[in-house]
């Protein structure tokens, strides 16, 4: 995939870096020449010194063969220049960093496809941290709605040797959760739940889930004894 980021900030150099690694082709785009420099050194990324909100620098990027365009600059106002230029040029998919959501409707209406809330992911980082130490937050979708989350299974946690299909029978487990990978240390193998696939103790389990139901979620996951029994057998009679 041909991707363009338009911005090298620490976010910019950061999924920079990632892209890379994952074998895709990318252009930077920035106005420091020094940030050029240091993202070419680090990455190997092809770089083009300029602003993304200049069509000619665009073009010089290769914006009429990018398949992605990300707007990741430090002023909402430049992003949407940017992703209304990358519009006209026809770019497929166009994400955006929105720093302040006055500008949502700009957004919008600029072309952008997905928007990336960022007073949003640092309100929700910040709860869950507060609320669920234990779950680590992995991405948000739909813009909030949904998020991935990553939790540890405790060693006595009542889940332990049940199956998943008997852990989501249980009256506590939200409707809407759904387990979607299990990572164990043992052998650092990744697993796809199935039905009649027990957890074990320390298993790393992914779960894609709304955000009210993060608490439920963790605890009928990590509650411990009889108490996490008692809400199986109360389900099933």
């Amino acid at each position: 995939m041909f991707v363009i980021v338009c911005g090298a900030g620490l976010v910019g150099q950061e999924i920079t870096k990632r892209l890379v690694e994952h074998d895709h082709d990318v252009v930077v785009i920035d106005v420091s020449i020094e940030v050029c420099e240091h993202v070419y050194a680090k990455t190997g990324a092809v770089t083009v010194h300029g602003s993304a909100t200049d069509i000619r620098v665009l073009r010089e990027a290769g914006v009429e063969r990018a398949n992605v365009l990300l707007c990741l600059m430090r002023n909402d106002s430049d992003n949407i220049a940017c992703a209304t230029l990358a519009k006209s040029l026809e770019v497929p998919r166009i994400l955006a960093r929105m720093r302040d959501p006055g500008y949502e409707q700009a957004y919008k209406l600029s072309g952008v496809t997905t928007i990336v809330r960022v007073a949003d992911l640092l309100i929700n980082q910040i709860l869950v941290e507060i609320e669920q130490p234990t779950v680590r937050e992995i991405m948000s979708l739909g813009g909030g709605l949904a998020n991935v989350f990553a939790l540890r299974i405790p060693p006595g946690a009542w889940c332990v040797g049940k199956s998943i299909q008997e852990i989501v029978k249980n009256e506590k487990f939200p409707a809407e959760s759904l387990l979607m990978g299990i990572y164990r240390d043992e052998g650092s193998t990744f697993l796809i739940p199935r039905g009649q696939q027990e957890l074990q103790e320390n298993d790393t389990v992914f779960v894609i889930s709304k955000r009210a139901d993060v608490k439920p979620l963790t605890e009928v996951l990590t509650e411990t004894g009889k108490k996490g029994l008692r809400g199986l057998l109360g389900k099933g009679g």
